[in-house]
């Protein structure tokens, strides 16, 4: 194939140049590129927003108060005191803890009463809470109860450690670790790193079926070109595609200051998952034809390979987020060569299968 006078060009890469030039008229796919762009290009801003989603708890929302009561006060009152954001307030009876809430004074209510042992004929500390109800502010008063009661709890396990038989195990320090690494780390990375190689899969089903659709495919018996070359170029466009996304969503992570170590081996599981999904959405467009049921179909098996991937010694996502922080073991090295060694499999298998198909009977 020929474009110009003088030079000359592999078909594959042809049909590849004109997949990748069309996705600009692809209003759906463009927004999600750009707003992963956005994302990776805005993460230190955004990633204290997100986190507070991922974990509510790390966010400091000013101080609230919790109003306490019941039989076992002093031992709920001391917990409170300890959790930092929250100041006890003491009620004599539950009802004026209640009547003080709904006053607005209180922005919870805890009563703490003591109640027989099921087993052992001890006792124990029975805790009521009271939250507003689907306020703004619930969510983060909800939390910080939570720890109120985490706080209770360990108290009272040390305090009662004289009535046990054996000997606890001690409990690990705890750790101050900031939630914006775990959450950048664990969900952002992994997040940007694999939607780019789902969208090159679900574009490359609409590509297959598209063509199918139109009968531009029939074009093939009278084109110097065979269906293998327009697999192969439809193909590597998309695969192409997803590694190019990563390395600008690392570089972009990298200038607000997330670096992502492992580039290169990072990129290569990148490109692994790109194939096989990619494959998958080759095979499935040509066998069904039809872009509906294609992208159904493309959707529900995606999604079941990547949750059994659960089953796996290392969730790809967490190959992806050991990498990054430049923590790999010979198993994460083990799980990136065999994508690769199942991508390179697959497409062998696809090409095969594709020379068997007539054109005509698409």
């Amino acid at each position: 194939m020929s474009d110009g006078p003088g030079r000359s060009w592999d078909p594959r890469l042809v049909v590849a140049r004109r997949d990748l030039s069309s996705l600009s008229r692809e209003k759906t796919i463009v927004l999600a590129l750009l707003i992963q762009l956005f994302v990776a290009a805005f993460s230190s801003f955004l990633v204290v927003g997100l986190t507070s989603l991922y974990d509510p708890g790390s966010v400091e929302a000013g101080q609230i108060e919790i109003g306490v009561s019941g039989d076992q006060q002093s031992a709920l009152f001391e917990a409170v005191q300890r959790q930092s954001g929250a100041t006890p307030v003491g009620y004599e009876e539950p009802a004026g803890a209640m009547q003080a809430f709904h006053r607005g004074e209180v922005d919870a209510v805890l009563t703490a009463t003591s109640a027989p042992a099921a087993e052992g004929g001890g006792s124990v500390i029975q805790v009521s809470a009271t939250v507003p109800d689907g306020s703004i502010r619930t969510t983060v008063v909800v939390v910080q109860v939570r720890q109120v009661l985490k706080t209770l709890e360990r108290q009272e396990r040390v305090e009662r450690r004289g009535n046990l038989e054996q000997k606890p195990i001690p409990l690990p320090p705890e750790a101050n670790a900031s939630p914006y690494f775990g959450f950048t780390y664990t969900v952002l990375i992994p997040l940007l790193l694999f939607l780019p190689p789902f969208i090159s899969g679900s574009v490359a089903v609409d590509s297959v079926t598209e063509e199918i659709e139109r009968g531009t495919l029939e074009l093939l018996r009278v084109a110097p070109i065979s269906l293998v070359d327009v697999v192969d170029g439809k193909a590597l466009g998309m695969i192409l595609l997803a590694p190019a996304q990563a390395a600008l969503w690392i570089l972009l992570l990298a200038v607000n200051g997330t670096a992502v170590a492992n580039p290169l081996w990072t990129l290569t599981l990148v490109t692994a998952i790109a194939t096989v999904v990619v494959i998958l959405g080759v095979v499935l467009g040509l066998h069904l034809g039809r872009r509906r049921p294609a992208q159904l179909l493309y959707s529900v098996v995606t999604l079941v390979v990547f949750g059994g991937a659960v089953l796996l010694p290392e969730h790809p996502a967490t190959t992806a987020a050991k990498l990054a922080i430049d923590s790999p073991t010979p198993t994460t090295y083990g799980h990136v060569l065999g994508y690769v060694l199942v991508a390179v499999v697959l497409y062998a298998l696809t090409r095969r299968y594709v020379d068997r198909i007539e054109p005509e009977s698409l």
